[in-house]
C-alpha cells in the first residue's frame, strides 16, 4: 500500500514467484494491480501511496505494503487456491505486511465488485470439508499475540482486528484449511502440493478497504514478524527465512522466490535491529558521481529509524533537505528547463531528447559498502508525449503529521533482484534482468532448480500459468512507527 488516495489506471502485470518448501520449490503468479501510461494515473498513484503511508505512519505493528513502479505497476496480487472443493482467491502480495486474510461469507462491507477484471469471492468455512475454526485457547492464537489471549473462553474464536492510519479497518477470526500450490520439481517444472494452513477470515471492513473499486479478496504478506508467512514457514522447518523479488520495470513480469537463491550473487547490508519494516542505514547519496551536500546525520537510524526499503510503495520519499538538494542537482543538468505541477504535487516538464542522456544517475550508498544505482529512466516517467514527471517525493509533505522518513519504493527497486535474508538480518540487491531466471537450491536434496520469470497479461495466459497458493497469518496491534 502507498501514499495518497483515489482511483488508478490499471495495467495487469504478473510475476511468478518461487518458494523453497523443505526440499521443494513452489511457483506462483503475481499480477500487478495498477499501471498504465498517462497523466490520469498520477492522482491514483498519490492515493495509493497515501493509503500506504497512512497505514504505516499510523504505526500498525504489522504494516501493509505492496509493489509497483510509477506508471508500469503498483500493487500486485496473486491467486490462492483454498479449501475442499478448492476455490480461487486473489490477494495482494505485500512485502511489508505480516497478515494473510481473505474476505469471508457474511462479511459486512466487504467489496463485491472490482474493476481489475477479477471475480471477487467470499471464503465460506462451512462449504469446505477441510476447513476448521481456530479457537482462542489454541497455541496458534497465543503465538500471534506473543501473550495469552485476553478474555478467552475455551472454544471461542481467535479474533483479530487491524486498524489503519487512513481510518479503514478489517476484523474477523482465524480459520485453518488446505492451501493448494504448485511445487517446483525440476527446471521450470511443477507438481501439485497442499497443506493445512491457518489464516484470517475477514467478517467486517470499513473505510477504503470496503469501498475501493480496485478491490481484491485479501492480503498476503512477507514481513519479518514471527506471525508472517516466511516466519511461520521457517518455524515449521519448511523454509529458511530468505526470500527475494525481481520486478521487470521495462517489459513487466518478474520473479519472486522464498528460499536460498544460488544465482545471481547478491551483496548485502545489515537490517536495523528491532524494526517492523525492512530498515537499513544509508550513508550518503551521489549524483553523477558527486556526493550530495547534505548533513551526514540525516539518515541516522535514530528517531528516523533508518531508510525503509518497501516494495509496497510505488515512489521514493526523502527528507525535505535531501529532496531539495537532490532536485537542485538533477535540474542543474538542464538549467533552461521549466517544471510545472501535475495533480498539485508532481513536478513535470517537457523533454524531447533521451532522458538517460539528459539527466544524471543517482546512487544511494549504504552500510557495508552496498550501493543502489537509480537511472533517469527509473526515476522519471512519461505521462504524455515528451512530458515527464519526477518520481522523487518530499516525505514531509506526504505524512499527516509532517514527520520525515526516508522510504525507497519500487521506483528504485525495479530491475534489481532484492534479497531479504532474515536468517542473517540483512537485505541486499543487484542489478538483474528480471525477465530472465534465477537458480534456487532445494533445501533437502541440495539440487539447484531454475525458476523463470513470467509476464501474464491476459486471462488465457493466466489460466495456463503456474499459480501460487499459500497463506499467511497474523494479528496486528497498534504502535507508532515514527515515535
Amino acid at each position: 500500500m502507498d501514499l495518497r488516495r483515489k482511483g488508478y489506471l490499471i495495467l495487469l502485470l504478473i510475476w511468478v514467484l518461487a518458494v523453497a518448501v523443505k526440499g521443494e520449490n513452489v511457483v506462483f503468479n503475481v499480477k500487478h494491480k495498477y499501471g498504465g501510461r498517462g497523466g490520469s494515473i498520477l492522482k491514483e498513484l498519490k492515493a495509493h501511496d497515501s493509503r500506504r503511508h497512512g497505514r504505516m505512519l499510523a504505526a500498525v505493528d504489522f504494516e501493509l505494503g505492496g509493489n509497483g513502479q510509477p506508471t508500469d505497476a503498483a500493487l500486485y496480487y496473486t491467486k490462492l487456491t483454498i479449501g475442499t472443493p478448492s476455490k480461487d482467491y486473489h490477494v495482494q502480495v505485500d512485502t511489508g505486511s505480516d497478515i494473510l486474510w481473505v474476505n469471508c461469507a457474511g462479511c459486512m462491507r466487504c467489496p463485491s465488485k472490482s474493476s481489475l477484471g477479477i471475480e471477487l469471492k467470499l471464503y465460506d468455512l462451512k462449504s469446505s470439508s477441510t476447513g476448521k475454526s481456530v479457537s482462542c485457547d489454541q497455541d496458534f492464537c497465543t503465538d500471534m499475540f506473543n501473550a495469552p489471549y485476553s478474555d478467552c473462553r475455551v472454544g471461542s474464536p481467535c479474533e483479530y482486528q487491524v486498524t489503519y492510519g487512513d481510518g479503514s479497518s478489517t476484523s474477523g477470526y482465524f480459520v485453518k484449511d488446505f492451501i493448494h500450490f504448485d511445487q517446483v520439481s525440476g527446471d521450470l517444472q511443477t507438481t501439485s502440493m497442499n497443506g493445512s494452513i491457518a489464516f484470517g477470515c475477514s467478517s467486517r471492513q470499513s473505510g477504503e478497504l470496503g469501498s475501493s473499486t480496485q478491490a481484491v479478496d485479501g492480503i498476503i504478506g512477507f514481513g519479518q514478524a514471527n506471525s508472517s508467512l516466511i516466519s511461520q514457514l521457517a518455524a515449521s522447518g519448511k523454509v529458511n527465512k530468505v526470500f527475494s523479488h525481481c520486478l521487470d520495470g521495462s517489459d513487466g513480469g518478474g520473479i519472486f522466490a522464498i528460499g536460498q537463491v544460488v544465482q545471481p550473487k547478491v551483496k548485502s547490508t545489515p537490517l536495523v535491529p528491532n524494526e517492523p519494516h525492512y530498515n537499513v542505514v544509508m550513508k550518503g547519496i551521489e549524483v553523477n558521481g558527486e556526493a550530495l551536500n547534505i548533513p551526514t546525520t540525516i539518515f541516522d537510524a535514530g528517531s528516523n529509524r533508518g531508510t525503509i526499503i518497501d516494495s509496497g510503495t510505488t515512489l521514493a520519499y526523502l527528507p525535505n533537505k535531501v529532496y531539495d538538494a537532490l532536485m537542485s542537482k538533477l535540474m542543474a543538468r538542464q538549467p533552461d528547463l521549466t517544471t510545472h505541477l501535475v495533480e498539485g504535487t508532481f513536478h513535470c516538464f517537457y523533454f524531447s531528447k533521451k532522458i538517460d542522456d539528459g539527466f544524471p544517475v543517482v546512487i544511494f550508498q549504504f552500510a557495508n559498502s552496498l550501493s543502489l544505482k537509480v537511472y533517469p529512466h527509473d526515476y522519471l516517467f512519461s505521462v504524455n508525449d515528451n512530458e515527464w514527471c519526477i518520481g522523487w517525493q518530499d516525505s514531509g509533505m506526504q505524512t499527516k503529521d509532517g514527520k520525515e522518513i526516508t522510504l525507497l519504493g519500487d521506483l528504485v527497486l525495479s530491475n534489481k533482484l532484492v534479497l531479504y535474508d532474515l536468517e542473517n538480518q540483512s537485505i541486499g540487491w543487484t542489478e538483474y534482468n528480471c525477465s530472465s531466471s534465477i537458480k534456487v537450491r532445494d533445501g533437502t536434496s541440495g539440487k539447484v532448480y531454475t525458476v523463470g520469470a513470467h509476464n501474464i497479461s491476459s486471462a488465457s495466459t493466466l489460466n495456463s500459468g503456474m499459480v501460487f497458493t499459500f497463506f499467511i497469518l497474523a494479528i496486528s496491534l497498534l504502535c507508532n512507527l515514527l515515535k
